[in-house]
């Protein structure tokens, strides 16, 4: 009974206005009003042609579907918002993709995946009124069209924002202010969370930005391994225009865009002053009150903290340490531990550390000299022919690269644990520092540490979905064997060791006779890690466009 509908929104992309978009594999199907009111809409993604297809099959594959279907719930049990995935369903017809655009297209299976949330509609909702754009020439199908505009903010507001409505209705300027207020710091709040599990979203256009901030359209998104600042998940951002530290001034800049789309309903100089006062501090914020709690730190706010974080974050990058396995070690750091404690925890952190082979392979040079020399002589010689080819910082990127390979070649394992090891413990040493202070607030240091451990363990997730888990998964997948999917479901909406029912879910996986893995960290037979390891080498070579 459904009437199958597809969205028109537009998009900047990589920082240039793309013109019309719109749903070019998604299909609106209705929406279903749950037992306490709220409202879901229900999307096909990846079921064939829509108005919005332009030159492509509307269709999906497997491989990215399992990634959405997979990744949607992953997020939502970590307790981030986003979208959900309600069921993924493939079948024997098949369409052909070039997974990397190299020439080397293959044959794949049609896939589809049910998509819920209350809306899909995104920033770039309403960038379909953008007068043509003074860069790109492109505009908006409904230029001028402010009538519509007008429809579409009322429906969002009254619809997804009653409050705001209610306590505005009289006053269409302040309550679009209040409006775009609430996004900015859900939207600030939003990205705060993706940065303390690190999520790497990959293609942050303003059409993939929720109006009611949640994550929504799971592409090459990837979770971040070895701790690196300028990690880059997407194999087609050649720029890094989207790396981890870049989400935060992204986003930030999309709400920019929006505030654009939002005149003259809401003035330009409102909302800038908006974003202005509340984007940062509300990121900042947010930020700091989830790392505090991910390291424990749950009775004192103290100004030190937000240098403490930065320090460890540093000493991560320094060490090439594994981003989720060390902030989930860090609940079993004792205060008072004796020095032979402190050394066998000391070998549990370095043993998330890159090894030389792994960062041997991270910064292997990635141009030939030969190229890397004309670009070197064509930056000089002539800046704007170079800067159609390149930019500076991704040559400085690879002169730094090829120094840190050459140092590698003469360091050895066991100089490399040695540094660890000393960098580490001068972190260790803050850490007790501020720990200490926790206690001496307290007048029952046990119960502190029981209340620390448990709220360490409820914000530092043991399981995240690794490429390389999601990978895995996804070839049994091709070859007729769903069960891989269904273990690392099992074990994603359980990521934190400690959670409620998590025992249950176990017994009722080993009921069922599926694989152990469910919520086990235990090594299993063969060549298989468990799904907690820091990522096999191999994995190193994973590719997501």
């Amino acid at each position: 009974g459904s009437e199958p509908a597809a969205h028109c929104y537009c998009g900047h992309q990589f920082g240039s206005f793309a013109g019309q978009l719109g749903d070019g594999a998604a299909m609106y199907l209705g929406e279903v009003l749950g037992p306490r009111g709220e409202r879901w809409e229900i999307q096909l993604k990846g079921a064939g042609l829509t108005p919005f297809s332009r030159q492509a099959d509307g269709r999906k594959v497997l491989r990215s579907s399992i990634r959405e279907f997979l990744c949607s719930e992953a997020m939502f049990h970590l307790g981030i918002p986003t979208t959900r995935a309600g069921t993924c369903v493939t079948s024997d017809s098949k369409v052909i993709r070039d997974i990397f655009y190299d020439g080397n297209p293959k044959s794949e299976r049609c896939t589809v995946v049910l998509r819920i949330a209350s809306t899909f509609i995104r920033f770039g909702s309403f960038e379909i009124f953008k007068p043509p754009d003074e860069y790109t020439g492109r505009k908006g199908p409904s230029v001028n069209r402010n009538d519509i505009r007008i429809q579409m903010l009322d429906y969002v507001i009254s619809t997804f924002y009653p409050e705001i409505q209610e306590a505005y209705s009289d006053n269409s300027i302040q309550r679009n202010a209040a409006f775009f207020k609430e996004i900015t710091k859900r939207t600030a709040r939003l990205v705060a969370e993706w940065q303390c599990v690190g999520f790497c979203h990959g293609v942050l256009n303003t059409d993939n930005m929720s109006i009611v901030g949640l994550t929504i359209d799971y592409g090459p998104f990837g979770f971040m391994d070895r701790y690196d600042p300028e990690h880059i998940c997407n194999g087609s951002d050649n720029t890094g225009r989207y790396a981890y530290n870049k989400q935060p001034e992204i986003c930030k800049w999309n709400l920019g865009k929006l505030a654009e789309a939002l005149v003259p309903e809401l003035p330009l100089e409102i909302s800038e002053l908006i974003l202005e006062e509340e984007y940062d501090a509300e990121f900042e914020k947010h930020y700091l009150q989830k790392m505090r709690k991910k390291l424990g730190l749950i009775q004192l706010e103290l100004e030190e903290d937000s240098k403490l974080v930065s320090e460890l974050l540093e000493t991560m990058h320094l060490t090439g340490g594994d981003f989720t396995n060390i902030f989930y070690l860090l609940s079993s750091f004792s205060v008072d531990s004796d020095p032979p404690e402190l050394e066998d925890f000391l070998e549990k952190l370095t043993s998330q550390c890159a090894s030389v082979e792994e960062l041997k392979v991270a910064f292997k040079p990635q141009m030939d000299p030969r190229q890397l020399s004309m670009m070197l002589m064509l930056a000089q010689s002539n800046p704007q022919l170079f800067a159609l080819f390149g930019t500076k910082a991704n040559i400085n990127k690879e002169l730094e690269r090829i120094e840190q390979f050459s140092k590698l070649q003469q360091l050895t394992a066991a100089d490399l644990l040695s540094r660890n090891k000393r960098h580490w413990k001068e972190w260790l040493e803050k850490y007790r520092v501020r720990l200490q202070k926790e206690i001496e607030s307290m007048s029952d240091a046990d119960a502190w540490n029981t209340d620390r451990v448990k709220v360490m363990n409820s914000n530092n997730p043991k399981y995240i979905l690794r490429n390389y888990i999601a990978q895995n998964a996804i070839e049994a997948a091709e070859n007729g064997d769903f069960s891989e999917v269904r273990n690392v479901l099992n074990l994603l909406e359980n990521p934190f060791q400690e959670a409620e029912g998590f025992r249950e879910v176990k017994e009722d996986a080993e009921e069922e006779g599926a694989t152990a893995t469910a919520a086990a960290c235990a090594q299993e037979t063969g060549s298989r890690l468990p799904y907690c390891s820091k990522p096999p080498l191999w994995a190193s070579e994973l590719c997501v466009t």
